[in-house]
């Protein structure tokens, strides 16, 4: 699936203050006076810029590395595509994205079925194994072909099409231990996935990567995964992801914040964000090209990746080029925009950006990406799901059973005492 968004702009409406060091301790008082603020005619406001007029495409077989200081605007990008940005009144979004050319308007009530996106935390049930995660994911995506997909097989003899459809009931069947040999996990497949005796955590990084992935997702976006991971479990996801991209031509947007050279030399294309907005979206061979024009140099003993993430600090001063005979080298995030605007890079990418979409992208719209429903199963079918999902926790915290009988026993021997020996004939009873 192809992503495009153009002159992307989110912007939120904040309330000015006076001090904004202030920091006023809750109180009643302070509520009543909140309260009496929203019902006041004129307000003193502010407008923050979350994203300024942020151009790009996304193109479906290669991998997107992110790169920004934090509030630069990396997740809330990722969670605009994904469908996942908590929009509320004071928030305004504008700008034009699409998906296979479908507008982003159209298809966001069934986005989540489309677009992949792991959050920096790895959220999960501590008593279920890794194997048991993935087989719920698994079945809460639907567990079985649906009937759309078993019509696909038409293109040959009776034979071969139910022979091929058998395959397919295999493979969908057995799709949990496909991901747990993609993501490296066969050694710790029936471990817990806890934080006391649990995996570890980049074997925690790769479940939520491969329970996430189920339901057949086209774009991956996964912000900043490498947290609390090392430089070798961080690259071998990375390694994994390029994989899935390149063979499943599925389309991955990763945002890291301290990559090694190793983990930026999987990447096909940078994106770098700056308070907003865009200092370079292009391929990574040219990016060290393309800032040494603007006379800054990378030294040779500088990571790539460091190098660009000091670019628009006060850090970039170490890299400026004296001898070059260009103006006064850029300083702040709109400078930098506007010569990347003015670049070919830019300019490429406009015109991959406004040119028509590949065919067979168009083809895959109308057969399968028109017909994925908003839910793979129905309500009874999720709430059956959940409640044997709780019986097995039930089940498995037996120091939870055991303290709850206990706790059942001495309340009902002291309620009982109250009642010992009393008379039934007794007046006062």
């Amino acid at each position: 699936m192809e992503v495009r968004f153009q002159n992307l702009t989110l912007s939120a409406e904040l309330e000015y203050s006076n001090n904004p060091e202030t920091i006023k301790v809750p109180s009643v008082a302070s509520a009543l006076k909140s309260i009496a603020k929203s019902f006041a005619p004129t307000k003193r406001t502010a407008t923050k810029y979350i994203l300024k007029d942020v151009s790009g495409v996304f193109k479906p077989g290669t991998m997107t590395l992110i790169r920004g200081q934090p509030g630069s605007g990396k997740s809330s990008l990722m969670k605009i595509l994904s469908g996942r940005f908590p929009m509320a009144k004071n928030i305004k979004m504008e700008g034009e994205i699409t998906y296979n050319g479908v507008p982003h308007p159209a298809i966001i009530k069934r986005l989540p079925q489309y677009v992949l996106y792991v959050t920096q935390r790895d959220n999960h049930f501590p008593t279920l194994s890794v194997k048991e995660t993935l087989e719920f994911a698994h079945e809460w995506c639907g567990g079985e072909l649906s009937e759309r997909e078993k019509k696909r097989f038409n293109q040959g003899s009776p034979e071969e099409n139910q022979a091929a459809l058998e395959a397919a009931r295999a493979l969908h069947r057995h799709y949990p231990e496909v991901v747990i040999q993609q993501l490296g996990l066969e050694n710790c497949q029936d471990t817990v996935v806890a934080m006391l005796r649990g995996v570890s955590g980049g074997e925690r990084k790769r479940v939520t990567t491969g329970e996430m992935a189920f339901g057949n997702k086209y774009v991956t976006l996964m912000d900043e995964i490498s947290t609390g991971l090392d430089s070798a479990a961080t690259y071998d996801i990375i390694k994994t992801q390029r994989s899935i991209a390149k063979k499943l031509c599925k389309t991955v947007v990763i945002a890291l914040l301290q990559p090694s050279p190793e983990v930026f030399h999987l990447f096909d294309d940078v994106m770098i964000l700056n308070k907003g907005r865009v200092m370079y979206h292009g391929p990574c061979e040219q990016v060290t090209t393309y800032f040494e024009d603007l006379v800054f140099h990378c030294p040779p003993k500088r990571d790539v990746a460091d190098f660009l993430m000091d670019l628009g600090t006060h850090r970039q001063a170490q890299y400026e080029r004296n001898d070059s005979i260009l103006p006064s080298p850029l300083r702040y995030a709109h400078g930098f925009a506007e010569a990347f605007a003015n670049s070919d890079i830019y300019k490429a990418m406009l015109k991959n950006l406004h040119g028509p979409h590949d065919s067979v992208l168009l083809q895959d719209k109308e057969e399968v990406v028109d017909h994925i429903p908003e839910f793979h199963q129905s309500f009874l079918e999720s709430t059956w799901a959940l409640l044997r999902r709780q019986m097995k926790f039930t089940l498995r915290n037996t120091a939870f059973i055991k303290a709850r009988a206990l706790l059942v026993l001495v309340v009902s021997f002291f309620y009982g005492s109250v009642f010992w020996n009393v008379d039934p004939n007794d007046a006062q009873v």
